[in-house]
């Protein structure tokens, strides 16, 4: 699957209230993904997944859409359970991974669309291109404490992006007709929220 994600999108987002002030929550990057979905040969659907997803939650817990989020995807981390695929997607004819070892995302307006769903809308960079995305958020779970005393939350988010919009535009033609990858592709988010102060004492014990 030589195609984008995002990275990530790539987004998530602490985003209903529950409690009666502002809170910064961390995303434990060892109980997060971002994951992806494109389109192979025109028949099937591949995924992959980007393992190392950081950032931060802004809640404004009185007025979620106040809130503001900040995500961080490490390229480096793609995982298509194909070693050379995975080469390539990090080479200059994807996400080149040397120069842009990022994929980042930033909110810039968030709108309730629901029951604890919410529609968030930001700017998206990947390989070096920034684009306005909005994405489908639904959460976060009401907060719990974890087996060493951090309060965590989970949240996921969903959208679609076109990888040609980021430069990502390389393919083939098939001899039959049609191409080897599709141009759009399909972001889920799935991430655990620490509150902070203590974020890092929280995902220390993750291999336990």
């Amino acid at each position: 699957m030589k195609s984008l994600v995002l990275a990530s999108v790539f987004v998530a987002t602490g985003l209903s209230a529950g409690a009666s002030q502002a809170s910064e929550w961390a995303i434990d990057s060892s109980h997060s993904t971002a994951q992806f979905t494109v389109r192979h040969m025109m028949v099937t659907d591949v995924r992959g997944t980007f393992n190392k997803v950081d950032g931060l939650v802004n809640l404004d817990d009185k007025d979620p859409t106040k809130s503001v989020v900040e995500v961080s995807i490490d390229v480096n981390s793609v995982d298509t359970r194909e070693p050379k695929r995975d080469e390539h997607l990090k080479a200059p004819d994807f996400f080149n991974a040397e120069k842009n070892p990022k994929i980042t995302f930033k909110s810039s307006k968030i709108k309730k669309a629901g029951k604890d769903k919410y529609k968030v809308t930001g700017d998206l960079m990947i390989n070096g291109v920034t684009k306005e995305v909005t994405l489908d958020v639904a959460g976060p779970t009401k907060p719990l404490k974890n087996p060493w005393g951090m309060m965590v939350r989970g949240v996921s988010a969903t959208g679609k992006v076109n990888r040609k919009d980021f430069g990502l535009v390389w393919n083939k033609a098939l001899d039959a007709g049609g191409v080897l990858v599709g141009d759009e592709v399909k972001i889920q988010v799935d991430a655990e929220l620490v509150e902070k102060p203590g974020a890092a004492a929280a995902a220390a014990p993750a291999a336990k």
